[in-house]
């Protein structure tokens, strides 16, 4: 089964009022693990933001003005999350509604809703009246913050993937998200094998002896019927 972890950062609220996505950040998870693929793209929205927009994300309209639109990434975007895989998202309706509405401006089919995995929705149920904000869900499961000093698209997903595997049931002790690409190479555990001492089990001829005697004692046994 395959699952992609996706987030995005925007211009703002509203992509009906002219809002673009300025990022797109996804993590590749095949039967719930991690396979350290990755996606990425910072976009150039076409238009300004205000400082308090920039102030979540750190992504300046100088930063983003040599970035590809979202047109000239859409085909790729749409063959890495392919047309079955499961999308992970936190907040999906508010994600979905930009992903969908900038697809649609380029002539490119929407992504289904039944595609996807809100995360909110299982932290609300799993934790009712709890504070349930990707922050607080770190906190909630010891994962680390450290480097969320402003929120980013790819290393939300990466700490979303973290948070969604504690939802379902608990990580693997080993997980550990990174952002480079990792080995495609599998490392085997070799484990030690102990050699018993070889212990001889020989008949005696007076066991053998004891043995038909016994035999021929029982009546109607199964072996002779």
């Amino acid at each position: 089964m395959r699952e992609i972890v996706l987030d995005t950062e925007t211009t703002g609220l509203d992509p009906f009022s002219g809002d673009k996505i300025v990022e797109i950040g996804c993590v590749e998870l095949i039967n719930h693990v991690p396979t350290g693929v990755t996606y990425q793209k910072y976009l150039n929205p076409q238009r300004s933001m205000s400082e308090e927009v920039i102030a979540v994300h750190g992504l300046t309209e100088e930063f983003l003005s040599d970035k590809p639109i979202f047109e000239e990434i859409a085909d790729d975007f749409l063959e890495f999350i392919g047309s079955d895989s499961i999308l992970v998202i936190h907040n999906a309706p508010f994600d979905m509604k930009f992903l969908n509405c900038e697809l649609a401006a380029v002539g490119r089919p929407e992504i289904p809703m039944a595609r996807v995995c809100d995360t909110l929705v299982m932290a609300r149920q799993k934790y009712p009246g709890s504070q349930v904000n990707l922050n607080a869900l770190c906190k909630r499961f010891d994962i680390d913050l450290s480097a969320r000093e402003k929120h980013g698209a790819l290393l939300d997903s990466e700490l979303l993937a973290e948070v969604y595997l504690e939802l379902l049931g608990g990580r693997e002790p080993s997980l550990v998200l990174k952002k480079e690409k990792k080995s495609q190479e599998t490392k085997l555990e070799v484990k030690k094998v102990i050699d018993f001492p070889y212990r001889s089990w020989d008949v005696s001829e007076e066991d053998i002896k004891q043995h038909i005697d016994f035999v021929e004692k029982i009546k109607n046994n199964l072996w002779q019927v």
